[in-house]
């Protein structure tokens, strides 16, 4: 009778590979939002269609911010409670705050749990995995507590009802680059706030710039001999250099930004660039303002990224870095791809371009199918697409428009974003090891 329940096939096949389990263990989380959203304790008063729930759910899971429905005014608190521990365990990424309770009791992790660890945060084969997950969650716990403490301060100078609240959702939010937000217009009102301005940008930069950096600063300050690693100083350069052109170009071309007071000019193309290349989604400017050339650069932001082993999501800076630096090496005749002197393995570069062809290939095919569906204008829709697919969650303002494939496919593109889409394709076709070598043929590129 067991191995012919449907299932029993399908969870044996899960298990055969952690890319497999990582698909399987977020869409167990998008199910069990889901149904808690479903609820009528979940509503403000009005019932909310099962489709709506289940995109906010994946959202949610997604670290997203992507909504059909206006979050304050659908939710009631047990919902908005629901989506905050959501996005805090998808931000975290999956079996993390598991793992770290096994480490808590038994010092020990199952290979298993382990593997699947590493395949989530795609971890240099330098770092201790036991180690770094400890770090991950302590530097959580004390990032967002003062991020809260920021936020509350900021709330209660503004006025702001239930302020307490209010800090608690937008710290966990930031930090995991969620983008949801309790407040109508995201964080419009609070243009002009600079603590409020530079709290979410610490706490979006933090969660972005991702926890192998964060463990490798805390090794190198207590571990005085030892330098950060590679990986880390590709971020930092690539991470930051990105968000300032993206800084610049907004605060000179774009004639929205342009018409505001100074110091809101400075803070807001600061804050839009800074939210699309950390994939945190919240916005102090009204995005379908922006011109078309700033829509383009934000899309571009939004498709790079932010880091490996953070909460952020888009096709990672060490990837495009990496697919950069094999340009860089093919125009001047190098063989190898090299950074500040180091030669960069041969499987990685694979996995960068892999990853690369893959994540545009999955927005040009969810930006067809959303122009097919949707009758809104091109950047419009293109838009929307970079945005699900970076788990980023800004929008030009339809996506509350979509039909009901249309979200079907942003869900999608959603849930691929937040699993990774190299991942993603790996769980689906990847096989066991091929044994046979085949002969080898030259050709023409």
């Amino acid at each position: 009778m067991g191995k012919k329940f449907w299932g029993y096939k399908l969870l044996t096949k899960l298990s055969n590979k952690p890319t497999r389990l990582v698909l399987f263990g977020y869409a167990s989380y998008v199910l069990v939002t889901w149904i808690l959203l479903c609820l009528p304790i979940s509503w403000q008063s009005n019932s909310i269609s099962p489709l709506d729930n289940l995109f906010v759910a994946t959202s949610a899971i997604s670290t997203t911010g992507l909504v059909t429905v206006n979050t304050p005014d659908a939710y009631s608190f047990f919902g908005e409670l629901v989506i905050a521990c959501a996005f805090q365990i998808g931000g975290l990424g999956y079996m993390t705050l598991g793992s770290f309770v096994i480490l808590a009791r038994d010092k020990t992790l199952p290979s298993t749990r382990q593997e699947i660890g590493e395949t989530v945060f795609s971890l240099p084969d330098d770092f201790n995995f036991k180690t770094f997950i400890r770090h991950t969650i302590i530097f959580t716990v004390l990032i967002e507590i003062a991020g809260f403490i920021g936020l509350y301060v900021g709330f209660s100078q503004e006025n702001v009802s239930n302020s307490l609240w209010a800090a608690i959702f937008h710290s966990i939010s930031a930090f995991c680059t969620a983008g949801f937000s309790i407040f109508p217009n995201s964080l419009v009102d609070f243009r002009g706030n600079f603590l409020i301005n530079i709290v979410i940008t610490a706490l979006s930069l933090f969660g972005a710039i991702g926890f192998i950096v964060v463990s490798d600063i805390w090794m190198r300050i207590t571990h005085p001999r030892r330098s950060i690693t590679l990986t880390s100083k590709i971020i930092l350069y690539a991470t930051f250099s990105s968000i300032v052109a993206g800084w610049l170009f907004l605060f000179f071309a774009d004639s929205s930004i342009a018409a505001l007071p100074l110091s809101e000019r400075l803070l807001s193309s600061g804050f839009q660039s800074m939210t699309a290349m950390t994939t945190v989604g919240f916005n102090s400017h009204p995005i379908d303002a922006l011109t078309r050339a700033s829509v383009l650069v934000v899309i571009i932001l939004m498709v790079i990224g932010a880091s490996p082993s953070g909460t952020g999501g888009g096709l990672k800076t060490t990837s495009i870095s990496a697919a950069f630096g094999v340009v860089w090496s093919s125009l001047r005749g190098r063989r190898d791809v090299t950074f500040w002197g180091r030669r960069i393995p041969m499987n990685r570069l694979i996995g960068a371009f892999s990853a690369l062809v893959f994540y545009l290939s999955m927005f040009l095919v969810g930006s067809l199918l959303l122009l097919l569906l949707q009758g809104q204008n091109f950047e419009d829709v293109t838009f929307e697409a970079a945005s699900a697919l970076g788990t980023v969650g800004l929008s030009r303002g339809i996506t509350g428009d979509l039909v009901p494939l249309g979200k079907l496919v942003v869900i999608g593109l959603m849930f691929i974003g937040r699993v990774g889409p190299i991942t993603f394709a790996l769980a689906l076709f990847s096989q066991t090891k091929q044994r046979v070598r085949f002969p080898e043929e030259d050709i023409a590129i």
